[in-house]
């Protein structure tokens, strides 16, 4: 490893721990030569994932704005950050797991409504009516009713 004061090759590592939630590796390393103290991160290199919009645009997945819009829709609802933050890992990894490099936009957003209901019925609604881009009031009534049958059949479920 370079030493970015330096940049003598050899160094020794101080200490190591895991960082994002395990993903990766957390170095504090010295530098033989000049004694000068960096931090470095080692993760598992992935292959890009490809997210295809309604337009046709191609774009990188971008982690950070699917949880900025998951806590958007997740405002004053008391789900905790982190638990949002547990989905979108929950998500990526499914993503990476799968053979192909290209996902749509809309498969993203059906996988985090699947998640949401889950979790909350108004970040649910909240979400969905930014993805589905709800045009009117029939729009949430609609999402509204078919969280209402589901939920009915969730407790007919409980008690058989």
């Amino acid at each position: 490893m370079q030493c970015p004061s330096c940049q003598h090759t050899d160094s020794r590592v101080l200490e190591s721990r895991s960082a994002d939630s395990g993903r990766s590796v957390r170095r504090r390393r010295e530098c033989l030569h000049c004694e000068f103290r960096f931090t470095t991160y080692e993760r598992v290199e992935t292959v890009p994932i490809t997210v295809v919009k309604r337009t046709g645009a191609r774009e990188a997945f971008n982690r950070g704005k699917l949880l900025h819009g998951l806590l958007r829709a997740c405002e004053k609802t008391g789900l905790e950050p982190s638990r949002l933050e547990a989905v979108v890992d929950e998500l990526e990894l499914q993503l990476q797991g799968r053979s192909g490099r290209e996902v749509s936009s809309s498969e993203i957003g059906e996988l985090v409504l699947v998640q949401l209901a889950n979790m909350s019925d108004v970040a649910y609604v909240r979400f969905a009516s930014v993805y589905r881009q709800f045009q009117s009031v029939s729009d949430f009534v609609a999402t509204l009713e078919g969280l209402n049958r589901r939920g009915q059949s969730k407790r007919l479920a409980v008690v058989v």
